[in-house]
């Protein structure tokens, strides 16, 4: 996930300080992983240098001063092309998996195995995701979603090698 303008966008919201727009950002991203503070004030000195955003206030406090950021019309200009530029599906067409199955079949170790360990592992974490969903806010629930459909694509490719293993295994020793 892009966090710069992720983190860019939020202030598109209207103006904050960075202890607030963290917040903001865990709210709705950091369900897993929270951003840490450091991180988001390197990203908003980053925004700054860009001149994506500028500071619209200070407030002074027993520490240093509270700095609060707001967006520039570059920087809305910036999220909206974010906004409306398609993701690419999957630039790579391998993945770890992929990898670990060519690699079992050369070496001669058991694919049927890793894939069935793999699949079991898969569908735990489906039951993880679902039980993250009861009683969710709607964006829990749909991020959810988002893992859980991942997951189907990645264990229908498991069944489906899994099926053509002896074939896979043929070409993969000549």
């Amino acid at each position: 996930m892009d966090n710069t303008t992720t983190l860019l966008g939020l202030l598109g919201t209207g103006a904050s300080y960075g202890y607030d727009l963290k917040n903001r950002y865990d709210r709705w991203f950091g369900l897993k992983k929270p951003l840490a503070f450091g991180q988001v004030y390197t990203t908003l000195t980053r925004l700054m240098r860009n001149g994506w955003i500028v500071a619209v206030g200070a407030e002074a406090g027993a520490g240093p001063d509270r700095k609060r950021y707001g967006i520039t019309p570059a920087g809305r200009a910036r999220v909206a092309e974010w906004i409306f530029t398609p993701e690419v599906p999957s630039e790579t067409l391998q993945s770890d998996l992929f990898a670990k199955t060519i690699i079992a079949l050369l070496l001669g170790d058991d694919a049927g195995r890793l894939l069935d360990l793999q699949r079991s592992r898969h569908m735990a974490r489906m039951r993880e995701l679902t039980n993250e969903k009861r009683g969710a806010g709607l964006a829990v629930v749909l991020a959810c979603d988002h893992a859980l459909f991942h997951i189907e694509a990645d264990l229908r490719w498991i069944d489906l090698t899994a099926a053509r293993l002896t074939q896979l295994q043929a070409e993969v020793k000549k």
